[in-house]
């Protein structure tokens, strides 16, 4: 089959080079043509912009860090939406927000475009096995189409119904379960280990009881080990389910999560999107998504980081360099808010 790919980050280069394992006639394109080499070398042809990447074939993918970089590369004349076929079928595996899935969507039938919404659950080491799960909505013919592709890339696909958005929500949901559970291992074992009992010995007990699922193997032992480095994603891409999780909320719960009324200060906290933020670039991304000025969302990061020892453990598991952990903690370790706040403000001008 003719294919495109478009985004060969660590996930996408993985199901890439699957493809063209599986001897598909793969046009690859990414923002550093340099990660094309590798499949190059294996087959597959360097695209030179992503129109390029999608004219003449069947069906092309894309696996792209987030909502914007998608659409700007579908977008434009050099974009997908410029050489996609009528009746071509795009699939999207990223990781997007609800309401992106239904413009893209739209976006694709006004063109006579397919469209397919089929992001994936599992770390690069899966991606590279041929061992995702994929979860997969759009129109039952499309799903037909691209299960031969999906064979070549995972274990298992989960079909959605004919709405592609429903793919992100059930996406989305599960990105949150999983960093959940994440931060509820973390804090079960800086307990445990407070009171003399060793991180493995913990996970151990836990994952051989009540807690035998893939989600507490894996991430416990990165945990247990402190393999924080190199991290799978960077703290942008980690984060980005309690942004997207927390707008989908909003658009279907019309201004409430669970029986609570969601102003700015509460969605942040409650959501651990500031307690979490390792990166002071992801917390003023979710902040602009909820119309959050710089001040305020400095102001929420300093009140909520005096708890600077949990706080740490996430940065470094996220990839934070230590020199920016060793700038920032005398201010937190003192609570000497107003620093705290100068401190990071200066951050986010930099960043901004």
């Amino acid at each position: 089959m003719k294919i495109g790919f478009i985004g060969l980050g660590q996930m996408g280069a993985a199901i890439a080079a699957n493809l063209v394992g599986a001897r598909h006639d793969v046009a690859v394109w990414n923002r550093s043509a340099d990660k094309a080499e590798p499949l190059t070398q294996a087959g597959a042809t360097l695209a030179a912009t992503p129109k390029a990447a999608a004219m003449g074939r069947e069906v092309v993918f894309t696996m792209l860090a987030d909502d914007t970089v998608l659409e700007a590369v579908l977008q434009g004349d050099q974009g997908v939406y410029a050489g996609l076929d009528a009746d071509a079928l795009h699939v999207s595996m990223s990781t997007i927000a609800v309401a992106t899935a239904d413009r893209i969507a739209a976006a694709h039938g006004a063109r006579g475009q397919r469209f397919l919404c089929a992001p994936v659950f599992g770390r690069p080491a899966a991606a590279a096995a041929a061992k995702l799960f994929v979860v997969a909505a759009g129109d039952p013919d499309d799903l037909q189409a691209a299960t031969p592709l999906f064979s070549a890339i995972s274990q298992r696909v989960f079909y959605l119904g004919k709405i592609p958005s429903a793919a992100s929500l059930v996406k989305l949901c599960g990105n949150f379960m999983i960093l959940s559970s994440i931060e509820a291992l973390g804090e079960a074992m800086a307990l445990a280990e407070k009171g003399g009992i060793d991180r493995q010995q913990l996970l151990e007990v836990m994952t051989g009881t009540l807690f035998d699922a893939p989600v507490f193997r894996t991430y416990g032992a990165i945990l247990a080990e402190g393999k924080f480095k190199p991290a799978g994603f960077a703290a942008p891409l980690g984060l980005k389910p309690y942004g997207l999780e927390a707008l989908a909320s909003l658009r279907i719960e019309k201004g409430h999560v669970a029986g609570l009324e969601l102003d700015h200060r509460n969605t942040l906290d409650d959501l651990g999107l500031a307690k979490m933020a390792a990166s002071v670039d992801t917390l003023m991304s979710v902040a602009d998504r909820f119309g959050l000025d710089a001040s305020a969302a400095v102001s929420v990061l300093a009140e909520v980081t005096q708890a600077v020892g949990a706080w740490r453990d996430v940065a470094l598991s996220c990839g934070l360099q230590q020199e920016d952990l060793d700038a920032m903690e005398p201010a937190f370790d003192h609570a000497e808010t107003e620093r705290a706040r100068a401190l990071t403000a200066g951050l986010l001008g930099d960043l901004a």
